[in-house]
């Protein structure tokens, strides 16, 4: 990203949220038991664990689309789904795993959805509105792209047009469930360049669940791993990813080294084949 937005969105607030004791699942089955987890404000959490672990019902009930059956999610120490719609979407915002844009849409309407939160009925479109619009297209550098149809554009278009669009929202806390699904490396790691660069410029809280450990570790500042449902470990990269914690939660065999571009570890699997004194 280049220079700072001539609109800017602003610095965030800290609000906080906090996973309780929550306890999540679908008619017979739980998916989530008594799980904790304090979100740090103003930081990057990455939640990874393996496939059908409960990492995207977990992100659900954060942004208030799943209630829990026990437990709460606390909004600045409120229980998140007792709070009225548009407050909590004032102050949270989500970017679902593959978000749908109404057919023939162009970029600046849709950005201009994350607009609805801060809406009274019948209140005629204002300046500020106006403002955090076009801040949102600057800052993702979509601003050209504001008269394309969205089914047109690329899937690392799209991904930084839906992040535009939470930001118009100006929410504080930011959801992600998968923002690199579908991309090739270069628009991956485009993607959380960026909302390293929001959560840095902005101070936007940021979750995120993510398939690729080591881009996890790479941006992270906090680290959760999820097995089976409960919370595994949680703490800094170098603390949680260690080879015995794959082996737990993705029961794969793994040698951690240090990342030498980001100083953060790696992860090299070790598989049947292509290993050289595997151990």
């Amino acid at each position: 990203m280049s220079a700072a937005p001539s609109t800017p969105l602003g610095r965030a607030a800290e609000h906080t949220l906090a996973v309780d004791g929550v306890t999540l699942g679908y008619g017979d089955r739980t998916v989530i038991e008594g799980f904790d987890l304090p979100v740090p404000a103003g930081q990057i959490t990455c939640i990874v664990g393996a496939n059908a672990c409960g990492k995207s019902t977990l992100l659900r009930a954060m942004a208030r689309l799943l209630a829990p059956r026990s437990g709460q999610v606390l909004l600045d120490g409120k229980a998140v789904h007792r709070l009225p719609t548009k407050q909590v979407a004032r102050t949270l915002g989500l970017l679902p795993q593959s978000p749908l844009a109404p057919e023939g849409i162009v970029v600046g309407d849709l950005v201009a959805r994350g607009r609805h939160p801060h809406q009274r009925v019948l209140a005629r479109w204002s300046a500020e509105d106006e403002a955090a619009v076009a801040g949102a297209l600057e800052v993702t550098e979509t601003a050209e792209l504001a008269d394309r149809p969205v089914d047109e554009l690329s899937g690392g278009q799209r991904q930084r047009v839906w992040i535009a669009m939470a930001l118009a929202q100006q929410t504080d806390l930011l959801l992600l469930d998968e923002p690199t699904t579908f991309l090739d490396v270069s628009h991956q790691v485009d993607v959380l360049d960026l909302l390293t660069e929001l959560n840095r410029e902005r101070g936007t809280t940021i979750v995120m669940v993510l398939h690729d450990l080591n881009l996890a570790a790479r941006y992270a500042d906090h680290l959760v791993a999820v097995c089976e449902g409960r919370l595994h470990a949680a703490g800094e990269p170098a603390e949680v990813l260690t080879a015995e914690v794959v082996q737990e939660v993705f029961g794969m065999r793994s040698r951690i080294i240090t990342d030498p571009v980001s100083g953060k570890p790696l992860v090299l699997p070790i598989g049947r084949h292509h290993a050289v004194d595997a151990g």
